[in-house]
């Protein structure tokens, strides 16, 4: 395959799966007011993922606490993937599967977001702190695909990608993520 066919037969996959995003404007809608209610009543934003997910979740907090395209003051916001100190002693001491857990049941109130992304739905260590954030009585949400996973039984608000390509279905996440900071700079909390 000759480099332009690649790039051809790349933005076509992108453009499938951003076609299917239009089924998800209600749920994305959903998700603007529960980050809307949570930072007026003085909550968070929380985001953790894996891999290329994680730093989805790193980027999507810097926007909250930074700025996205306003100025604005800094929305709370907070990636679970970046304190190494906690990430390497948790998995160390105990397990990977719970280090995100751990860090909700010290973290998250009842008045916060909770936003796990994975690919899969079926990362143990998304799944538990899911798990965690619901009995602390936090909203939930899931940015995922390939179905779905377990993570969309778990999560009181599960946007599936209906794709089983990683990169795509992060493009997804991503966009979604930057059109929830676009919708919060019109109409903050």
């Amino acid at each position: 395959m000759n480099t332009a066919q690649s790039y051809n037969d790349a933005l076509q996959r992108h453009r499938k799966v951003f076609q299917t995003l239009e089924q998800h404007q209600g749920d994305c809608e959903t998700l603007l007011s529960w980050v809307q209610q949570s930072l007026s009543e003085g909550g968070k934003i929380v985001f953790f993922g894996n891999g290329g997910s994680a730093a989805d979740s790193q980027h999507l907090a810097a926007e909250f606490m930074v700025r996205y395209k306003q100025e604005r003051g800094p929305l709370a916001a907070i990636a679970l993937t970046t304190d190494t100190s906690i990430l390497t002693a948790h998995s160390n001491d105990y397990d990977f599967s719970s280090v995100f857990a751990r860090q909700v049941q010290g973290l998250v109130k009842a008045e916060d977001v909770v936003i796990g992304l994975t690919t899969s739905g079926t990362s143990p260590n998304i799944n538990d702190a899911l798990t965690a954030a619901n009995a602390i009585g936090a909203k939930t949400v899931a940015l995922t695909g390939k179905g779905g996973g377990k993570v969309k039984d778990i999560a009181q608000l599960a946007i599936v990608i209906a794709d089983t390509e990683t990169a795509r279905i992060q493009e997804a996440h991503m966009f979604i993520g930057h059109w929830l900071c676009e919708a919060l700079d019109q109409s903050p909390a």
